[in-house]
């Protein structure tokens, strides 16, 4: 799903409302001395209907958003500041600075202030950075003001009223200069939050019910090897929304990440909704936590407007908060320039003081308009903010695990025109820094700029008070502003500045002969449109972390391209054989090297020389990744990845189905409790076959069991799976009844009636820990004293491999 608007800003004076006589708006073009502000005309209203005057007594609040005074200079400015050969290299400005130099000047900020008390509107604050001034008043008052009228209309593909100015909104021509639109006149579109909840197919992570924990969303991008955990670091999340406290709490406990409690920014008043608003903030936090769990986590919000979104994009940069993670977004073609003016002047603050916003891509493909309505929803268009070249977009991926780490990408496209956010921008030039292989020299600013897992159901997250799955690019969103809060983290304890903006580097880094080592390059998969292809494509960007050789490349440590690992090709080895010595080697950099891995097989290790030995334990295909980092001060890093594939020992015994009567067509087996192996009955049905496990039904206090136990022979590598279809008359987010899978006394998933399905749904669980084990499998329904809920099971199997 995706949401809503807003944005805000520090407000730091009021001025009382001057009371004058409401004029009937005139257009501009009677007028002799004002000027259309073409930039503030309302977006798409021809597509909609009109149904009448907007109510003249309503409050209506404006940001009046004043021009930088020296744009050329200030993008001049932010080049030199990433460009590594530069005398200003990563030589941040502070607001101060900002404001000295660019912002508008406090005299220009007065006579815009005097000019919107003269029309008999009251001056409700003015931002830090004197790059807007907020006015409020009745839509009578408003008119007058910007001679513009203002009416009410339908639009028919959102099913929804709005309000909108009729004609672009004028001011005096002596003021005019000064500003460089006018936002909050209209409300035809709100922003779109990106989370996505349907369950990823099949079932994926070991989370309370299912998605991809934090250990393991880590160990896929080896953000385990950095061995940080964000002390020090503050992320802020940009929400339109409210959050619970309790469910960040619960997450926080239950993953024994002891995180700080988050502080509650609120702009213009904040925001009270909650509903399925509140999942997204929640699940914003929450990643910001999994990924850097000590970090401070500040939550911006604001009311779902576009001045909100102004005001909350000003206070921020004049708060110089180091990373911001953003899961709002809108079609870029259905924003006011106005809007798209304000804000990407705020992104160049930032990129100017050194912070780094990171916002969603999308989760509608290359169709961003789609969920929009209007006249824009069959083109290609990507969302914004993301496509402002100072702001790094984050698409999305399809991840696999494999062996415990990183398996397989692909790019995230589901049923229901789910998929992550790319194209080329309808509005920004292609910044002189977007090169690279793939990259697309012809056309416009083109994203996504990197990807992360963002399928339906791959997160694990705690909220509204009970655990659930989440997707969506508001979820691989701040997995990267997490990241990135460790690599300040890292940067900090070498003395270094934070990264900053970090386009202009990601880019360099894709070009350069290191790209290997500091992506994942997703290269199969598609966003509806635009194909994923080896390097940098529209819909995965240049790929998800490798977060050690990306990590060095973006301190600079000149690690993933001094430092070159010869790579031992595919390697193999059979459960309780031991291997030959592996030794690793590397040239480049500064010798002696220090060794690590990730992803080796059960029951082997490797020592700091670089020395893999021992007996596998467990087999399965493991894909490795071993790592060398040199003796220099600044530890520069060198990787390579293969795959090590270890077979069964014990001629063969790992293969084939273990489950006697997986279908329950007999009554072999299993044991379980009275009447649960059963015959279609109504809409009961089984999955295949005749017959079926049905538990609970009854609406009463009643609990029912299926049990079976089964022996895994030592090295084998096990997997359950079942088909389940949950059918309930409870009602709402609340768990009543439920289901659990037990392998002997651990609960390895668990289901309720929140996840009632109109079919059988199929799901898998890895057993391969029980390896060398009998070990009992238990399937539990357990109702309470109302409302039925049943449980169907059919088609179990643990597969051997």
């Amino acid at each position: 799903m995706r949401l809503t608007r807003a944005a805000s800003a520090a407000l730091i004076s009021a001025v009382p409302l001057v009371a004058l006589a409401v004029a009937l708006p005139a257009d501009a073009d009677s007028q002799p001395h004002v000027t259309p502000l073409s930039t503030s005309a309302a977006p798409n209203i021809a597509s909609a209907s009109k149904l009448g005057p907007a109510d003249a007594n309503k409050q209506v609040q404006v940001a009046v958003s004043l021009n930088l005074r020296d744009r050329a200079g200030l993008d001049a400015f932010i080049a030199q500041v990433n460009d590594p050969h530069s005398a200003l290299y990563q030589h941040y400005l502070t607001p101060q600075q900002f404001a000295e130099r660019y912002a508008p000047t406090q005299a220009q900020v007065d006579s815009v202030r005097k000019y919107l008390a003269d029309q008999g509107l009251s001056v409700t604050g003015v931002a830090s950075n004197r790059m807007a001034v907020d006015a409020k008043g009745t839509t009578a008052q408003l008119e007058n003001a910007f001679h513009t009228a203002m009416s009410r209309y339908h639009d028919a593909k959102l099913k929804r009223d709005f309000t909108a100015n009729d004609s672009a909104p004028s001011v005096s021509s002596s003021i005019a200069p000064l500003i460089s639109g006018v936002s909050g006149l209209n409300d035809h579109y709100v922003r779109h939050h990106q989370d996505v909840q349907p369950a990823a197919t099949p079932k994926v992570g070991s989370g309370p019910a299912g998605g991809y924990t934090p250990a393991e969303l880590k160990s896929a991008y080896g953000i385990n090897t950095l061995g940080l955990d964000g002390s020090g670091q503050k992320v802020a999340v940009f929400e339109f929304a409210n959050y619970v406290q309790t469910n960040i709490a619960q997450y926080s406990s239950h993953y024994g990440l002891g995180s700080p409690t988050p502080v509650k920014v609120n702009v213009d008043g904040g925001n009270t909704t909650l509903g399925d608003a509140e999942v997204e903030v929640e699940l914003d936090i929450e990643v910001v936590n999994a990924i850097a769990p000590k970090a401070n986590v500040d939550v911006y919000i604001a009311p779902n407007s576009d001045a909100g979104e102004i005001d909350m994009w000003n206070q921020l940069v004049s708060n110089n908060v180091p990373i911001t993670s953003s899961s709002w977004g809108l079609c870029e073609l259905d924003r006011t320039a106005a809007n798209l003016s304000a804000v990407d002047n705020a992104a160049a603050q930032a990129a100017a003081q050194g912070m780094t916003f990171l916002s969603a891509a999308g989760d509608s493909g290359a169709y961003d308009c789609e969920r929009d309505g209007g006249s824009n929803t069959t083109k290609l268009a990507v969302d914004f903010p993301g496509s402002d070249p100072n702001v790094t977009s984050v698409g999305g991926t399809d991840l696999a695990l494999s062996g415990g780490g990183y398996g397989s990408e692909s790019v995230w496209n589901e049923s229901g025109g789910w998929s992550g956010g790319g194209g080329v921008s309808n509005t920004y030039a292609r910044p002189s820094w977007q090169t690279g292989p793939g990259v697309d020299t012809a056309a416009k600013r083109q994203v996504p700029d990197v990807s992360a897992v963002a399928a339906g159901g791959e997160y694990s997250i705690y909220t509204q008070g009970s655990w659930t799955t989440v997707g969506g690019t508001s979820a691989s969103t701040p997995l990267w502003a997490g990241y990135l809060a460790l690599v300040n983290q890292k940067a900090a304890s070498q003395s270094k500045p934070r990264v900053g903006a970090v386009n202009a580097k990601l880019y360099q880094i894709g070009a350069g002969s290191g790209y290997g080592n500091a992506f994942h390059d997703v290269t199969t998969g598609n966003n509806r449109y635009y194909n994923a292809a080896a390097n940098f494509d529209k819909a995965s960007g240049w790929g998800s972390p490798k977060a050690a050789g990306l990590t060095d490349a973006l301190l600079g440590g000149g690690g993933t391209g001094s430092i070159s690992v010869t790579n031992p090709g595919s390697k193999t080895g059979t459960v309780g054989t031991a291997i030959s010595t592996l030794q690793l080697s590397a040239s480049g950099g500064t010798a002696p090297y220090t060794w690590t891995a990730s992803g080796l097989p059960a029951g082997l290790s490797i020592s700091s020389s670089g020395a893999i030995t021992g007996t596998p334990s467990t087999a399965g295909t493991y894909n490795v990744t071993v790592t060398a980092t040199d003796s220099s001060s600044a530890h520069a890093t060198g990787n390579a990845s293969f795959t090590w594939t270890i077979s069964g020992g014990g001629g063969g015994t790992c293969s084939g189905q273990k489950f006697a009567n997986p279908g329950f067509e007999t009554t072999g087996g299993w044991t379980t409790s009275s009447g649960v192996i059963s015959t279609a009955s109504g809409s009961a049905v089984p999955h295949s076959g005749t017959h079926f496990a049905w538990l609970d039904g009854y609406g009463s206090t009643h609990t029912d069991t299926a049990a079976q136990t089964v022996s895994i022979p030592a090295g084998c590598h096990a997997t359950l799976t079942y088909y389940l279809y949950i059918s309930t008359s409870e009602t709402g987010s609340i768990a009543y009844d439920k289901f659990t899978v037990k392998a002997g006394s651990t609960t390895v998933q668990s289901y309720s009636n929140v996840n009632h399905s109109t079919g059988y749904v199929q799901h898998s669980v890895d057993l391969s820990a029980y390896a060398g084990q009998s070990v009992t499998i238990t399937f539990t329904g357990s109702e309470d004293s109302s409302l039925a809920t049943s449980f169907l099971v059919d088609d179990t199997a643990l597969t051997l491999s």
